[in-house]
């Protein structure tokens, strides 16, 4: 799926990256948490969240997350926005709470970076 095509799916607005509306994208994971994005997101995949601040953009250059959606109609902080500018890291919004988002979002065929986390797992 493009990202026109999940912008389409989310009446999102797009804030960042509208020459970049023809990437594929086909996972996705969504957490508040970016220690929890850090440990469990994947590469190449859209991070959906409710957060606003820069830290987004920056956990998404580390992990070379494919864009942002920010949901809950909430608006990224202007230096958010200027900062997924110079890394080129498309960023959008939407009104829909992260549930719907992702659930609206795995009912055209995405699905999630992670199916499950294991049942032990080693954080030392």
């Amino acid at each position: 799926m493009t990202l026109k095509e999940v912008r389409d799916i989310l009446d999102a607005e797009v804030f960042v990256g509208h020459d970049q509306l023809d990437m594929e994208v086909k996972t996705a994971f969504g957490a508040d948490l970016m220690s929890d994005v850090l440990a469990f997101a994947k590469a190449g995949s859209l991070l959906l969240t409710g957060l606003t601040n820069p830290q987004i953009v920056r956990t998404s250059d580390v992990l070379d997350i494919a864009a942002i959606i920010i949901v809950r109609g909430k608006k990224p902080l202007p230096e958010t926005i200027t900062l997924a500018e110079e890394l080129r890291i498309p960023l959008l919004g939407t009104k829909y709470i992260l549930f719907e988002t992702a659930g609206r979002l795995y009912a055209n065929g995405i699905v999630g970076c992670v199916e499950r986390v294991a049942e032990k797992r080693d954080f030392s």
